[in-house]
């Protein structure tokens, strides 16, 4: 392979691994709850139905007919006890109220205290995807330099991919950071 196919190669794999990292976070701040009603606040919820634990997204339908509600309508009646019991026991923040047919969960409004306490949690968050983020450019520019210390680029190679290592991981920081903001007004908002 040729010396530069490698090294950007190197560059592509630490992009491709910071992109990852922006998709977990995205994932992770889905389910974190904002005072609205969300269906991605139960998609780690799993259900014992048919002798085994399935997602709940496989066993009903997640809806939001209001701003603080959601529905759980079963595509089984039979599996109802079931889904509640495991809303139960995921608590969502809410105690689920079944009326034979669906579960709907009101969530209650959130105090301030539990926002702000929410937005150090989210920032905290932020800040791990941020250092995950460096350890990556940190891991691309050591395999970099190895290639300059064996003699495979020279040093204006060296010097140009840095700048382009630290331009990347300038970007995806920002994008973090502009995320984390988001969210937070998000959570913020009453």
């Amino acid at each position: 392979m040729p010396v530069n196919e490698a090294v950007n190669a190197v560059v592509s794999k630490m992009e491709d691994a910071m992109k990852d990292r922006m998709a977990k976070m995205a994932k992770d701040l889905s389910v974190m709850r904002t005072g609205r009603a969300n269906p991605m606040m139960l998609e780690s919820v799993k259900v014992e139905a048919y002798g085994s634990l399935v997602p709940l997204k496989q066993v009903a339908a997640v809806s939001v007919p209001e701003a603080r509600t959601l529905e759980i309508r079963p595509w089984d009646p039979s599996t109802l006890q079931d889904i509640e019991k495991a809303l139960q026991k995921a608590d969502v923040g809410a105690m689920p109220q079944n009326d034979g047919k669906m579960i709907r969960i009101s969530l209650p409004m959130m105090t301030e205290d539990r926002r702000k306490d929410l937005v150090k949690v989210l920032k905290k968050l932020g800040e791990e995807f941020k250092v995950g983020v460096r350890s990556e450019r940190q891991d691309a520019a050591n395999k970099v330099k190895k290639s300059f210390q064996a003699k495979e680029i020279t040093e204006d190679d060296l010097r140009g991919l840095e700048a382009r290592i630290q331009k990347i991981t300038d970007a995806f920081t920002k994008q973090v950071d502009d995320t984390v903001a988001a969210k937070e007004k998000e959570i913020l908002t009453v």
